[in-house]
């Protein structure tokens, strides 16, 4: 008996030992945030408050320090707020060096160093890379570049667009239904412009929220007076012979007088930096597991490359091992949090990430708030409120479970549905509340089929691996990937 106690505690001792000398062989001494965001502030002020003494080094392709993008599509463009006073707080003294307007060009992580664009070379121990996204670009270069057609996802889109709605256009126009552009519509009407939203989809919104609420939200904006077109797409943008932006012409046939057009066709993730760095990345984002540690391109975990923020695709345990992409701002805060944690920790102090989706908007006089994924749901039911009274709560189901729950006007009711979804309930939920219906009738939730890109669905589940090819990327589906295809279109 003594010689096997003897060995067992031989065996102990060495593996303790070498987990010892694992945590010290590398000390962690210089981090680097490839970033200038939301995520990579919140990481830099999780890395101090965690106790990290060592150097931290931010790099961002903006002249600016991070700054809040919610406001930019709501209270910058109605004139309430100035785009500069959008810089978001620091709530420690980081003592970090900031190398703004500078962008990343390449990582090579034999060496462990971040080329810039100025030929520089940042070394470090441990890397987060939250480079999150930009915005789609009109396909047609030459049209994209008429006076007058615009963006709307840095700072600088913000001013530029302000300027041109405070000139007072004619008619405004919007080319996709997603959360932006349906934000912008609203603050058009809300400045008196009238404004045309174009969606290729049945509804707006529907990338988000599903037809059956998609509906409801195209109801909302018809009522504060906005020309919705459905089905329809923008073929192409014409400008006048000193290259202003003068009209539109729609697959329906029409062709409408503008002078300004916003162009809302979701995001793009920063990712082409990345190419041929080793990782497994694709246009879905970069690939992580719950640790918030990016994986390679041959499937391992790489111990000091972590991610965080709307270029991520991670994996939620709630949705059937499926790895999420969420652009929100409460992912990018949580998330970076725990990828800070994580940076700076032993593995057995590792936290997994697991915090449900959320976002919310504000347009047309309602607050959206969502919790979960609805994007995963078959289903959706009503289950308090009304529509007529723009009071409601909606949850979705998902093979007989609740998955996600969208409020309108009635946020207070999100922790309840939260707990719900946290606990696998049943779908249709069982309630207890007085302006619950006596009886639920589920719908189909009718959320488009994947590659349509005139709306942007903020959060989606994109398969189950790191190394599968995104369905967007295949020959058939390219043309379905061109907003300016119709409707109907089936490719070949």
């Amino acid at each position: 008996m003594s010689s096997w106690s003897s060995r067992e505690e031989t065996t102990v001792s060495s593996n303790n030992a070498k987990k010892t000398a694992s945590s010290v062989q590398k000390p962690v001494q210089r981090i680097v945030i490839v970033g200038a965001s939301l995520a990579g502030l919140s990481a830099a002020e999780s890395l101090r408050s965690e106790g990290f003494a060592g150097t931290i080094t931010v790099i961002g392709d903006e002249p600016y320090a991070p700054y809040d993008r919610p406001p930019l599509s709501k209270t910058v463009l109605t004139g309430w707020l100035q785009a500069e006073h959008t810089t978001l707080p620091q709530s420690v003294d980081l003592q970090a060096e900031w190398l703004l307007g500078m962008p990343a060009i390449g990582l090579d992580l034999g060496n462990r160093e971040v080329e810039l664009a100025d030929g520089r070379r940042v070394g470090f121990d441990r890397l987060l890379i939250s480079t999150g996204t930009h915005a789609r670009q009109w396909p047609d270069l030459a049209q994209a570049a008429l006076d007058g057609v615009c963006l709307l996802h840095t700072r600088d889109d913000a001013v530029r667009l302000r300027a041109r709605l405070a000139a007072r256009p004619k008619r405004v126009l919007v080319i996709g239904g997603g959360f932006t552009g349906s934000e912008v519509a609203s603050v058009c009407r809300e400045l008196g412009l009238a404004v045309t939203v174009t969606e290729r989809s049945a509804t707006p919104l529907i990338g988000a929220l599903g037809a059956a609420a998609g509906a409801f939200a195209g109801q909302l904006q018809r009522a504060h007076g906005v020309d919705l077109r459905c089905n329809v797409t923008v073929m192409s943008l014409e400008g006048d012979e000193s290259g202003r932006l003068r009209c539109a012409y729609l697959s329906d046939g029409d062709i409408l007088d503008i002078d300004v057009a916003v162009v809302a066709l979701g995001a793009v993730r920063n990712v082409e930096w990345l190419r041929d760095s080793g990782l497994a990345f694709d246009s879905r984002g970069i690939a992580c597991d719950a640790a918030c540690r990016a994986f390679d391109i041959n499937g391992m975990v790489t111990d000091d490359v972590f991610v965080a923020g709307d270029i991520v695709r991670w994996p939620h345990p709630l949705y059937e091992g499926e790895l999420l992409a969420v652009e929100h701002w409460g992912n990018a805060v949580e998330q970076a949090r725990t990828a800070a944690h994580n940076m700076v920790s032993v593995p057995a102090d590792l936290q997994a990430y697991k915090s449900l989706p959320a976002f919310w908007s504000r347009q047309f006089g309602v607050n959206l708030k969502m919790i979960g994924l609805p994007s995963f749901a078959d289903e959706v039911v009503l289950t308090q409120g009304s529509v007529s009274e723009r009071r409601l709560v909606a949850a979705y189901g998902y093979k007989g479970r609740i998955v996600a729950a969208l409020t309108v006007n009635m946020a207070r009711w999100l922790p309840a549905y939260e707990a719900m979804i946290e606990a696998r309930a049943p779908f249709p939920p069982v309630l207890h509340a007085p302006d619950s219906s006596a009886e639920l009738r589920p719908v189909p939730a009718g959320f488009p089929p994947h590659g349509q890109i005139t709306h942007s669905p903020n959060a989606i589940k994109t398969g189950p691996g790191p190394s599968i090819p995104s369905p967007e990327e295949s020959p058939t589906s390219d043309k379905v990937k061109d907003p300016r295809v119709p409707p109907g279109f089936q490719p070949k």
